[in-house]
């Protein structure tokens, strides 16, 4: 060990001792059942939509159990850091619904006793500890220059060996008082290393929330642990290593959950929690969201995927709660079929579980989102669309957003079509899904506005459909039930030669010209521009008899 008075040389400004920080941050006082758990994220400005999905497993996890999450946000990595970064995460969490109880908030704040929670702030704490582990024993500081190490590295590759600082490539690990003492007196930059007492050829097992029991090859590597004061970036602060272990443990964090891109930096962790003598949290690991490329599973890509940013989500005017409840779904498949026996429960009811957590991965699909985006907003009232579809229109749409408000008692109109009425039983009658995003508004309600309205008449510009149309206005009345006026619809069908409905066409359908569809499509197409619509009787309610005598005349 080294004597006291190299240890303060290495550490001059620590003036603090492990057992303060341990008074300071005592164990939380929470039933024994209750989980912890945290989000860890860099600020780099970039936010994936994995992080909303493991904040979110965290968050619902800790709360169903009378727990605590809190927001952590990580910069020891300062080459990565981004201004405003730490907004980006806080907002995202909360646009999402993860319900952030201590930590990191927007504009510099923070809430909770255990911070603070921006690592950065955290570098005496990581200092004081780093210290007793070299007083103990159990770390020790190296001198080896980068050219030394990248020496070392490609010597380690040319002769086939395992890379890394280990048993005889640990240069520093058994240097002699004198020889650390003189590099200190020439002010040669040095870092901290671990001093594993592992052999890589020893396994060890450890059990996941996830995955299971897992075996591993146990540590061997003198991690860094404490940053060089002289570096440019990160000065004195500690690697991820050690930073997440002292803080887990101060804020009392009894469940790690993290992609499983750590699992092979577990052994490392699990080491430094016995070095300090600390019970390791529970670790749940699971495999980062995937989707499919070609005929193979690959990691959802920053680069490569806009959906990997969780910006894409608000851009495209999915709602925050349809992405919730997809992603829900994602960590627990169960989600699906719990929600389509619970239309009307909040999702919050839903019980998460870690051991129904896919442990390789679940894949994403832009088409399952795009269901669940319409059974989100199917459930929810015409002043609901109304207002979110405004605010997203405000942001990103001018045109929609001009019109909207013009008339709002109109708009509300238009988005009641076919809406669900919450006093009954979803799925008692047709609901309406033909909006799965904000963005696809403007396209859905073009023809209830004459500025938008651009329909493509080809298809019924033939003596048939004038047929139609002449009989049908003259019975036209936009005070009919929609009992009468469909009732005047098939009567129109059975004059000029079409079946009255569908059983009767398909008994003899020799007899007809062709179905009741065909004369509801000429009437349809006029009035809306498409064949495809929500029910025509209550568009045209919407959109007034003036209207549509106006389209129905144009031909």
């Amino acid at each position: 060990m080294l004597s006291k008075e190299l240890i303060n040389r290495l550490f001059p400004d620590v003036t603090h001792t492990p057992e303060e920080y341990e008074k300071k941050y005592p164990p939380r006082d929470l039933p024994a059942s209750a989980i912890v758990s945290r989000q860890g994220p860099s600020p780099t400005g970039f936010m994936h939509i994995g992080t909303v999905c493991t904040s979110l497993l965290a968050e619902r996890m800790a709360h169903e159990t009378g727990g605590i999450f809190y927001l952590r946000i990580e910069d020891t990595d300062k080459k990565r850091e981004m201004t405003g970064a730490v907004d980006v995460i806080v907002n995202g969490l909360d646009y999402y619904g993860v319900k952030v109880d201590e930590g990191a908030r927007a504009l510099g704040k923070e809430l909770g006793s255990y911070g603070p929670y921006t690592q950065s702030a955290r570098k005496e704490i990581y200092q004081t500890f780093v210290k007793h582990l070299v007083a103990t024993g159990h770390a020790y500081p190296a001198f080896d220059t980068p050219e030394e190490l990248e020496a070392m590295s490609a010597k380690q590759v040319a002769e086939k060996l395992r890379p890394g600082y280990y048993s005889t490539w640990a240069t520093w690990r058994n240097a002699s008082k004198e020889k650390i003492s003189e590099a200190l007196d020439t002010n040669k930059p040095f870092v901290i290393r671990m001093r594993s007492t592992g052999s890589h050829e020893n396994k060890v097992l450890f059990h996941d929330e996830i995955k299971g029991d897992i075996k591993m090859p146990e540590n061997d590597l003198d991690a860094v642990i404490l940053k060089s004061e002289a570096a440019e970036e990160g000065a004195g602060l500690p690697t991820y290593h050690l930073a997440h272990v002292v803080d887990d443990h101060l804020m009392r964090t009894t469940h790690v959950v993290r992609t499983d891109e750590w699992f092979s930096s577990l052994p490392i962790h699990i080491e430094l929690f016995r070095m300090f003598g600390w019970e390791a949290p529970k670790f749940c690991h699971p495999s980062p969201i995937q989707k499919m490329d070609d005929a193979s599973r690959r990691k959802l890509s920053k680069r490569k995927d806009p959906e990997s940013n969780v910006e894409y989500y608000e851009k495209e005017g999915y709602p925050a709660l349809a992405v919730q409840e997809y992603l829900l779904n994602l960590l627990n498949s169960n989600f699906e079929d719990w929600r389509k026996a619970n239309p009307t429960l909040s999702n919050a009811d839903f019980k998460l579980s870690f051991q129904k957590v896919s442990p390789s991965g679940a894949l994403f699909d832009l088409v399952k989102l795009n269901d669940v985006s319409k059974e989100t907003i199917a459930r929810m009232t015409a002043d609901e669309v109304y207002t979110l579809a405004l605010r997203w229109a405000e942001k990103h749409d001018t045109e929609l957003a001009a019109l909207l408000p013009k008339d709002k008692t109109y708009a509300v109109s238009i988005f009641n079509i076919e809406r669900h009425d919450p006093s009954t039983p979803l799925g008692a009658g047709k609901t309406r899904k033909d909006i799965a995003k904000w963005s696809d508004v403007k396209n859905e309600i073009s023809y209830f506005y004459d500025e938008l309205f651009k329909p493509d008449l080809s298809s019924v510009q033939n003596a048939e459909a004038k047929e139609i149309v002449t009989e049908f206005l003259a019975t036209y009345n936009f005070s009919d039930t929609k009992e009468v006026w469909l009732e005047k619809v098939r009567s129109v069908a059975e004059k000029l030669g079409y079946a009255r409905d569908t059983k009767t066409y398909k008994a003899s359908p020799e007899k007809f010209k062709g179905t009741l569809g065909q004369v509801t499509n000429v009437l349809r197409v006029l009035v809306t521009g498409r064949t495809q619509s929500p029910d025509l009787y209550e568009v045209m309610c919407v959109l007034g008899p003036d209207r549509v005598r106006v389209r129905l005349e144009r031909r």
